[in-house]
């Protein structure tokens, strides 16, 4: 496989992975708090990834010694993240958390452009504007609900504003660490020192009373951030950061579409979303234009 069919396959685990996880944190923060939670995920990813990196290579432990500035920024940026896309969360819906963290990539395509001078032709612009046009119809009644929303809402959107210029930051970033370094080695420090940072806010207490449902889900959301980050990482250093802007664009879909079962379903476990035809033809839309951008430019001879 060519690298710029893998940099789009990982871009589109990725989106998988994402696609779920609000709607997991949204449930595992009934019962646990979000610094817990994200303090959890760090862990369980940087133990899974240590021990394999202990049986396979133990050079990619080095890194941890002696790291570079650009990885410190990446991490903290990171460590940023994951607190206030928790946070914002907590004060509104996955659906809406996923629309909101869409300014994330859409920064990272940007910087694509601007600071890695990456190419773009005439049909990927047109993806580009089928996308963002998707993404109009794909959220108008989300924006309808946040401009009718209370003040925790907003609260919560501002969150994940902050969360996605804190994801843009570490990407890019990102995009130039894996040209000199493993996507391993980096992992293991971007997974380790948040575990650090966010020891003095865990509440092991609230750990100890939980049923084995939410452990379940504590577990996926650890590993969840494994197997993200770490196909983020691949898919940075096989394509283009504009294309995996676009293809990342598409977990927020999968996340809408799972709510619409759930509320159609009339589960009392989580909170209902809106769901209407014009949501349909933005889906459609969106997955129109990210087919477009990620489609390899033909090269003459």
């Amino acid at each position: 496989m060519q690298n710029h069919a893998k940099g789009i396959l990982y871009a589109a685990i990725t989106a998988l992975f994402w696609g779920f996880l609000a709607i997991v944190l949204k449930i595992i923060a009934n019962d646990v708090e979000p610094a817990t939670i994200v303090w959890f995920r760090f862990l369980l990813a940087f133990l899974v990834l240590a021990g394999w990196q202990a049986s396979k290579d133990k050079g990619a432990f080095k890194l941890l010694l002696k790291p570079p500035p650009l990885l410190i920024i990446a991490t903290l940026a990171l460590s940023w993240n994951y607190i206030s896309f928790m946070m914002g969360i907590h004060y509104t819906t996955p659906s809406n958390a996923q629309l909101f963290i869409q300014f994330g990539p859409i920064l990272l395509a940007v910087a694509g452009l601007v600071f890695f001078r990456e190419k773009i032709n005439k049909l990927q612009i047109i993806g580009f504007v089928i996308a963002i046009l998707g993404m109009v119809f794909f959220y108008r009644d989300q924006l309808l609900a946040f401009f009718d929303a209370q003040k925790n809402y907003n609260l919560g959107v501002v969150y994940i504003l902050t969360s996605a210029v804190a994801w843009a930051t570490y990407a890019i970033l990102q995009k130039k660490l894996v040209v000199k370094y493993s996507t391993e080695s980096l992992n293991l420090f971007t997974f380790g020192l948040p575990i650090f940072l966010y020891l003095p806010f865990v509440n092991f207490g609230s750990l100890l009373n939980l049923n084995w449902v939410i452990w379940l889900l504590l577990l996926f959301v650890g590993l969840n951030t494994l197997f993200s980050y770490t196909f983020l990482s691949m898919a940075l250093k096989n394509t283009e950061a504009n294309k995996v802007s676009v293809i990342l664009i598409i977990n927020p879909i999968i996340t809408f579409i799972t709510m619409g079962i759930l509320t159609q379903l009339n589960v009392g476990w989580i909170q209902h979303e809106r769901f209407s035809v014009v949501t349909i033809l933005g889906t459609l839309f969106v997955i129109s234009g990210a087919m477009l951008v990620a489609k390899k430019q033909k090269t003459k001879n």
